[in-house]
């Protein structure tokens, strides 16, 4: 096969992302190259808004449009309604615990844990979560991060960084297994993770 810059580069990009090695790369590319008009020019159109005018919010962590605009006090994604954040370390845990539906309120998409590589404290948004619980008079805070020891390294800041505030704190159930991340259960481990979730603090009430 002869080497061709352009698709040595894609194949390069494609096995990067997750579930993918290079084998799975180059049939990838082969499917766009012969598909050039109803999959790779759609796709490269889309990729390119996506690029554009999506990003995480600064507030909230959650994936917004470039036309929401937000500050600080103000998080124009949240509506208010609920008296619950559940926070998350990243938008696939998110996603999971929505499809799942055994949580209806606010999520709070950390961006990472305190110990990744490269992970900084500040670079997460845990003082705007202590804003948040400020601002929107909420009840309960939920640590819905990995049973990993970053995830629970930065379960204990966040606990840490909230016990001034008269705010119930949770974790779910030690039915996660060691090491698991949330993307990774199935509905029914994150139902009884949920139900049985225990209490870290006795601050409220």
């Amino acid at each position: 096969m002869q080497n061709i810059s352009e698709i040595d580069d894609l194949i390069k990009l494609i096995s990067k992302l997750p579930g993918l090695g290079p084998k799975s790369a180059k049939r990838i590319v082969l499917k766009l190259i012969d598909n050039r008009e109803e999959i790779t020019k759609p796709l490269a159109k889309t990729l390119a808004e996506v690029y554009k005018n999506i990003s995480r919010c600064k507030i909230c962590g959650v994936l917004k449009s470039s036309l929401i605009e937000c500050n600080y006090k103000e998080c124009k994604i949240i509506k208010k309604k609920y008296d619950q954040i559940c926070v998350v370390e990243n938008i696939s845990d998110q996603w999971s615990i929505e499809s799942s539906n055994i949580f209806r309120g606010y999520y709070h998409i950390l961006g990472g844990t305190i110990s990744s590589i490269g992970q900084k404290r500040e670079d997460l948004l845990i003082d705007s979560l202590v804003e948040r619980v400020k601002k929107d008079e909420i009840s309960e805070v939920i640590l819905a991060t990995s049973a990993t020891v970053e995830g629970q390294t930065t379960a204990y800041y966040i606990q840490d960084s909230l016990k001034s505030l008269d705010v119930k704190i949770t974790k779910l159930a030690q039915g996660l297994p060691v090491g698991g991340e949330i993307e990774t259960l199935d509905d029914g481990t994150l139902f009884s993770a949920f139900k049985n979730r225990s209490e870290l603090n006795s601050n409220s009430g």
